[in-house]
């Protein structure tokens, strides 16, 4: 059986690498965070095969959490009547109901992974084993709190196994819960570390060069966010500061150029949406990233790289959309269009 975890670079095939490996008559499990990434994955099967066929299964996390492992397994025991994301009390014993449940019976979302490595792991390892002889997980980098420990311990279920994502492309998180793991993502090397120590092998190399961005966007990410990044093209394109508003509010109105906000792009009528959540998307040719008054202030000084780890990964996913021309854009000069 090989079990792998491929560290990869944004637009260097990630998702395609679990895609090829499908065949019509796969025993597969996929599974992967995102809601935009569930539907990428569903579309590109179809594109294949025509359909999705019927041993490959395509799970969101939690979905994959509470319908495929809770509740065949625990739920007749414990009778919950569904997951909820509010943050439950710190100070209970792992051993009583109320470090698991609301007192309606609700399971703390951020702690179904816990329940299951406690009270059903072995028999959720043999589930997965009847079912699959493949698991595939994509953007691995978003599992964190209790549900990275669950990944880890997946790790010993006998079936192949392809584990895949960009570390530098965490900007969001499964789940918290208290200091557990908290620290995940703040070092490259203990990270890897984590994953080699569940059985996986540690590939760096396979997916290390980008084929959606060019060399010149590739360069940008290197030297300005200092997040290694190659290319398997050699074409050059366009990196463009657009500072005069009247150029500006023309991009902003070309429905053919995404514009990629910080936060809140839903104020903008636009064709727009947040840096961090276009994770996972693939179908943008040119992108315009909108900067605010801080992310603004670093592009000028040339710190962009000294911005919040956060931060600089999401503005990595939002220029690595970039197929071709790449614009910046201070917000400040389109806010008149906020809230029209």
């Amino acid at each position: 059986m090989d079990k792998r975890v491929v560290l990869a670079v944004a637009g260097s095939g990630k998702t395609t690498s679990i895609i090829n490996d499908l065949q019509t008559d796969s025993r597969a499990l996929i599974i992967t965070y995102t809601i935009n990434n569930v539907e990428n994955i569903k579309k590109r099967i179809i594109r294949k095969f025509g359909l999705i066929p019927n041993g490959i299964k395509v799970y969101g996390y939690f979905s994959f959490l509470y319908t495929f492992c809770y509740k065949p397994i625990l739920h007749v025991e414990l009778n919950s009547k569904g997951l909820i994301w509010q943050k439950p009390p710190l100070r209970t014993k792992m051993t009583n109901r109320n470090h698991y449940f609301t007192r309606n019976d609700y399971i703390y979302a951020n702690r179904l992974a816990k329940l299951i490595i406690n009270r059903s792991l072995a028999e959720t390892i043999n589930r997965v084993e009847k079912y699959f002889d493949y698991l595939y997980v994509d953007e691995i980098q978003d599992f964190g709190g209790n549900d990275f420990n669950f990944l880890v311990e997946l790790g010993a279920a006998k079936l192949n196994q392809l584990l895949v994502g960009d570390f530098y492309q965490h900007t969001f998180d499964t789940s918290r819960d208290g200091n557990t793991n908290a620290k995940l993502h703040e070092d490259y090397v203990k990270y890897i570390t984590r994953l080699s120590k569940s059985g996986h092998t540690i590939d760096r190399s396979t997916l290390s060069a980008s084929h959606r961005c060019s060399p010149t966007v590739c360069l940008f990410i290197s030297d300005k966010l200092k997040i290694s990044i190659n290319s398997h093209r050699s074409d050059s394109t366009i990196i463009e500061f657009v500072s005069c508003e009247k150029d500006a509010l023309r991009l902003f109105k070309d429905d053919e150029i995404v514009k990629l906000f910080y936060q809140s792009s839903n104020k903008y009528k636009c064709y727009g949406d947040n840096w961090g959540a276009v994770k996972g998307l693939d179908d943008f040719s040119d992108v315009c990233v909108v900067l605010n008054n801080i992310t603004l202030k670093h592009y000028i000084e040339n710190t962009l790289h000294e911005l919040p780890s956060k931060t600089i990964n999401k503005l990595y996913v939002a220029c690595s959309r970039a197929r071709n021309k790449l614009y910046f854009v201070p917000e400040k000069n389109i806010r008149k269009f906020k809230g029209c």
